[in-house]
């Protein structure tokens, strides 16, 4: 393939504004969230939407209207802490698991109601925790989780 001098530099600009629509484009189509595989200890496969900074993370699940078997939430944090989810503006009742920074359970909170009125209570830990997941109220049980299993994920942030 012959190219004329400088036909690369020209073909450049337009080249990288039609992949910078695309991606666009893409993350568009989901909103501009982000999913991760994760795999229970079981071999079931929950597609989690990823909630990393503030915003996302206190937004959560609010107002959604349903939340199928195979779908969650993974709230991730930058370090292991104590951390406290509450059921505000939720429409469904959750399983909430919090994993350590080796992606073990250290707490589960099981058939977590919506919040009908304030204050709303809050569900916390009882030891740090560096992840949250939300997943389908029954989930815990239907899956067998308990503590210390570990749920395998790979998060590219």
């Amino acid at each position: 393939m012959i190219f004329k001098r400088g036909a690369f530099i020209k073909a450049s600009p337009l080249l990288f504004f039609t992949l910078l629509f695309l991606l666009n484009l893409c993350s568009d189509q989901t909103g501009g969230k982000r999913f991760i595989k994760m795999f229970l200890p079981d071999g079931y496969t929950i597609t989690a939407e990823i909630a990393v900074t503030d915003e996302e993370r206190q937004l959560g699940l609010m107002h959604r209207k349903k939340i199928n078997p195979d779908q969650g939430m993974l709230l991730v944090f930058e370090q292991e802490n104590i951390y406290s989810i509450w059921m505000k503006n939720m429409n469904i009742p959750l399983d909430i698991l919090w994993l350590d920074g080796e992606k073990r359970i250290v707490y589960i909170e099981r058939n977590v109601p919506p919040c009908k009125e304030d204050p709303c209570p809050t569900y916390t830990s009882r030891l740090p925790a560096m992840y949250v997941l939300e997943l389908q109220t029954g989930s815990a049980n239907e899956h067998n989780l308990k503590m210390y299993d570990r749920i395998e994920f790979v998060l590219k942030l």
